[in-house]
């Protein structure tokens, strides 16, 4: 039988597994609204991600009773110390994630082919960045496992690298249509802005894996 304070430190990493699963399914079905052109949905589901901040306002509080209640051991105090981080970073992907989809609803009204056509080619970034939150929700079901979490991080790391690789070729291929652009060089521009901004999902990902690992092993945090 659990005690009260391993049952609360269950309930902390399942509350901060949610979170991360809400906004998964929220990236996956964002991908899916971009791809059919669908701006409606996507308003749809900025409403999704409006229980996130509450939710990680609920994980912080569990975590200052933790601390008060129980004065976890320096393993168990790492812990709970990296899920304060997380859930600060989860809050920025969230974040990240609105503006973005709020941006893509007016960018797929445009009558313009040429710039839907570098939405559809950008979102090989937004498939990269659903294949890291699989593997962050399995860094948190397969927790107590550190040769699991360690391989899953590193498939972060490779997914992340990937999206560079994209980003520079896209890059590359919007500023040559910028040019060619009859007075509309303005809209490429703002493209551009919110692929950047949909790059730092991933790679607060990046810093979420990060932290999992330290809550498991210690190191920099």
């Amino acid at each position: 039988m659990l005690t009260q304070y391993q049952e609360a430190r269950r309930e902390v990493r399942a509350g901060v597994l949610e979170i991360v699963q809400i906004l998964m399914k929220v990236n996956k079905e964002a991908l899916k609204s971009i791809e059919a052109s669908d701006a409606s949905r996507l308003q749809e589901l900025r409403k999704s991600l409006k229980p996130v901040h509450k939710k990680t306002e609920e994980i912080d509080n569990k975590l200052v009773v933790i601390f008060a209640r129980y004065t976890p051991e320096a393993r168990d105090l790492r812990e709970m110390v990296s899920y304060l981080k997380i859930t600060s970073g989860l809050n920025r992907i969230k974040a990240s994630m609105n503006s973005y989809i709020k941006n893509m609803q007016g960018m797929l009204t445009e009558d313009n082919v040429a710039i839907l056509q570098s939405i559809k080619e950008s979102l090989s970034i937004n498939r990269c960045t659903i294949h890291a939150f699989e593997k962050t929700v399995e860094m948190f079901q397969t927790f107590d496992d550190n040769e699991r979490i360690r391989n899953l991080a590193t498939g972060i790391d490779v997914e992340y690298a990937k999206t560079d690789d994209i980003y520079a070729l896209l890059e590359k291929s919007v500023i040559q249509k910028m040019h060619e652009a009859d007075g509309r060089a303005e809209e490429y521009f703002n493209l551009l802005k919110y692929i950047r901004k949909n790059l730092k999902i991933i790679d607060r990902l990046d810093s979420v894996a990060q932290r999992i690992i330290f809550a498991r092993m210690g190191g920099k945090l």
